[in-house]
């Protein structure tokens, strides 16, 4: 894939987010349309390959509206970049079932390490910025954790950036 037309995500997990867990909570599906509105600008601007993280939460959200678009768009694809085998072994029975349906759409898969160590999710943020030309976040503007150190990292590799605030209406 060409940099130039890459475009990767980052974002909150459920813990972060003002609905936790549920989608069906106003805030989300508000989320979820930003993030469609978001993909279908950058599709405009010639973004063409999404990267996501597979994490529960705002990576999901994101894997799901790209596959809405490659049913619109087909030559949009997917790849869901995994920073290490067992990632989602310890999720829930539906978040699992989720995981494995959305992995099993995309174009392409990328596994970082075989076995978790506690940097295996900054190796897969980084993997992601540094093929990527663009970075969509679903930010809520916390300093600390990984969706923020990811959106520093790719400010400082100047990626083009859109963050949406789960916060905002």
């Amino acid at each position: 894939m060409e940099r130039a037309t890459t475009c990767c995500f980052t974002g909150h997990r459920p813990d972060k987010l003002p609905w936790g867990e549920h989608e069906d909570d106003p805030r989300c599906v508000k989320a979820k349309q930003k993030m469609a509105q978001a993909l279908e600008l950058a599709y405009e601007a010639g973004f063409r390959h999404f990267m996501c993280g597979m994490a529960k939460g705002g990576d999901l959200y994101f894997a799901q509206a790209v596959l809405e678009l490659r049913k619109r768009r087909p030559d949009v694809t997917l790849e869901g970049v995994r920073p290490y085998e067992k990632q989602a072994d310890s999720w829930s029975a539906a978040d699992r079932q989720r995981y494995w349906a959305i992995l099993d759409q995309c174009d392409y898969e990328t596994l970082i390490q075989h076995h978790y160590d506690r940097f295996c999710m900054m190796r897969r943020n980084r993997y992601m910025v540094d093929r990527s030309a663009c970075i969509i976040a679903l930010y809520n503007g916390e300093p600390k954790g990984g969706t923020a150190q990811t959106l520093a990292y790719a400010l400082r590799k100047k990626l083009e950036t859109h963050i949406l605030n789960p916060e905002e209406e």
